[in-house]
């Protein structure tokens, strides 16, 4: 009995990582429409509004703005386009850090960590859920290209309430497209990306400004794909 039933969930698991392989290649050069992180927001939005939608609006890799694109990665994985998936020394950096304060306080996540997080993994968190992270991650840096990854990240990451993609992100907090960010406003947005919903009620923090500024003056040494 207790044979069978871990036969079942081996086929379970290999199954759930052949749909989850079939969505990748899927999305090479098709875009996605949603993500499992932008279904559970809109689930929690639901729950006050019922007939809210979330914004979002795809927008192509070339027609969004490249200060954007350096910002973002100064900020969020400056070694993004020469590491494969996973920056070890960053990795370490975090723990050290969340050791000496008692808590965690940063993540050491590099961008494909957070898309393989956003497409498909609950913000729940479970004692698979960072296997399941490093096994998407291994499976998008083999399947995409760099800048594959970064224009779905870009696309799908939240960035407020019910914000979800560079575009709606521009239009939502500059009343611009992603095309025309600056470099001031795209250093900002980079800044909101690990606390969105907290910075869309609080746009003008001290903490923010000084962010925006370490990121803008990082934004000439960040290489994009």
């Amino acid at each position: 009995m207790i044979k069978r039933v871990l036969v079942v969930i081996f086929l379970f698991a290999v199954a759930y990582q052949i749909w989850i392989l079939i969505h990748i290649w899927w999305w090479i050069d098709h875009h996605p429409h949603s993500s499992a992180f932008m279904n559970e927001r809109l689930e929690v939005i639901h729950e006050d509004k019922p007939e809210a939608e979330l914004k979002y609006k795809w927008v192509d890799y070339d027609k969004i703005s490249t200060h954007l694109k350096r910002a973002v990665i100064a900020s969020e994985d400056a070694k993004f386009t020469m590491h494969e998936g996973f920056d070890w020394e960053g990795i370490e950096k975090a723990y050290e850090k969340n050791l000496k304060k008692g808590k965690i306080v940063a993540g050491g996540s590099t961008i494909s960590q957070q898309l393989a997080k956003n497409l498909f993994l609950s913000s729940k968190r479970t004692p698979w859920r960072k296997g399941q992270e490093v096994i998407i991650t291994m499976m998008l840096e083999k399947m995409m290209t760099k800048r594959r990854i970064f224009e779905i990240y870009l696309n799908v990451i939240e960035w407020g309430n019910g914000v979800f993609g560079a575009e709606a992100a521009a239009r939502h907090y500059f009343k611009t497209s992603a095309r025309g960010l600056d470099k001031q406003q795209s250093a900002k947005l980079a800044a909101m990306i690990p606390n969105p919903r907290f910075y869309d009620k609080h746009r003008m923090t001290r903490y923010l400004n000084k962010r925006t500024r370490t990121i803008q003056a990082r934004m000439r040494f960040a290489e994009v794909p």
